[in-house]
């Protein structure tokens, strides 16, 4: 996939609902840090390289900022700082996976897109709770997906954005979309 990656111009989702029907229990897999997440494929819109970000002063330090995508303006969020893991130098692997999260659209910035991974229902597991003091990636992540002899995180996307953190990119969209009109 890394080189599918370098290569990558952009890349559609299909939306189509019987192509959805096909989809299920698939799931877009990318790497933070040590760990692998999944994503489920009905989430994702596209995946396109990493480009110029427009900051958004006086947000949250994992609200990137906003990138223009043929006319859209989206907010971007990085996923290694929301997880509070360490930041990571963006590189030729580091893409934007560009997700439809209560009616809006939002970029995840991820070091590299892994695979996409059929994972049943039956392979799916509640996430642990024991020994954890960290919870943060836990509030994320609803469900541990086993994958041959590996296992994927697997993320409910609706709780990536809160409600404040939405309200503030949505406001700061549309200032730049009139800022954008009146150059």
């Amino acid at each position: 996939m890394d080189e599918t990656n370098a290569k990558m111009q952009t890349q559609e989702i299909p939306t189509d609902s019987s192509e959805r029907d096909a989809q299920k229990g698939m799931y877009m897999t990318f790497k933070s840090g040590n760990e692998y997440f999944g994503l489920k494929i009905q989430y994702v819109s596209e995946i396109i390289q990493f480009q110029t970000i427009t900051a958004i002063p006086e947000t949250e330090d994992y609200i990137k900022g906003l990138i223009n995508l043929r006319g859209k303006v989206i907010p971007v969020i990085d996923v290694r700082l929301r997880f509070k893991q360490r930041p990571f130098e963006y590189n030729d692997r580091t893409c934007i996976i560009v997700i439809n999260v209560k009616s809006m659209l939002v970029g995840l910035i991820v070091e590299k897109i892994a695979e996409v991974v059929d994972i049943k229902e039956d392979n799916i597991l509640p996430p642990p709770t024991i020994g954890r003091t960290d919870k943060v990636q836990n509030k994320y992540v609803y469900g541990i997906g086993k994958v041959g002899n590996s296992v994927k995180l697997l993320l409910d996307p609706d709780k990536l954005l809160n409600d404040e953190d939405l309200s503030v990119v949505e406001q700061s969209g549309e200032m730049n979309i009139d800022e954008e009109r009146e150059a």
